[in-house]
């Protein structure tokens, strides 16, 4: 297969990610400590991990948060927590996938969704807070946010274990996988 015809398949894939994230943010979300938990993106991002990568992964966490914003269904703090995750994820993804898709790879990978977004995106909330919402958003930002993206992101990272979990164990992990790898050349 082509490199172009796989970037187109990315493309697609990744366009499909971006549309699920929107409106499962829209729809599948539960408050938190006054905050509305949205387990979705989190999903999303480390299924892109496991699929795209992590620069395709960011640029999908980058659309919906976009998207999620321009629809009035998301706020800001959607930019630093899921756009990290999405990076943590992705190149933790990268750096220890084996062959056959070695479940300690794709524990790690939910972990580092987990940190990514609950802690360091949880943390970056702060600024963005400080620079983009009112006093009384900055002044909580860091507290009021860190438990609930964890809360959001750990019961998005589970339901992305599972389906990645069975896909493997139904063998279409790895074909879907494959099927979005150029074919290397022989010489």
């Amino acid at each position: 297969m082509s490199s172009s015809s796989v970037t187109v398949k990315k493309l697609a894939l990744a366009a499909m990610f971006v549309a699920v994230a929107v409106v499962g943010s829209a729809f599948i979300q539960f408050p938190f400590l006054g905050s509305n938990c949205s387990p979705t993106q989190h999903m999303v991002n480390v299924l892109c991990a496991v699929f795209l990568g992590p620069g395709w992964g960011v640029g999908v966490a980058f659309c919906a948060s976009l998207i999620r914003n321009l629809l009035s269904v998301g706020s800001l703090m959607a930019f630093p927590g899921s756009m990290i995750g999405a990076l943590c994820c992705g190149l933790v993804y990268k750096a220890l996938r084996r062959r056959n898709n070695d479940p300690l790879a794709l524990v790690c990978t939910l972990i580092a969704e987990m940190l990514g977004t609950g802690v360091l995106g949880g943390l970056c909330a702060y600024p963005v807070a400080t620079l983009f919402m009112s006093d009384d958003a900055a002044a909580t930002a860091v507290t009021a946010y860190i438990i609930p993206f964890l809360i959001s992101t750990v019961v998005g990272s589970l339901i992305a274990g599972v389906l990645v979990f069975a896909l493997k164990a139904g063998g279409a992990l790895d074909h879907m996988q494959r099927s979005l790898t150029p074919a290397k050349r022989h010489a």
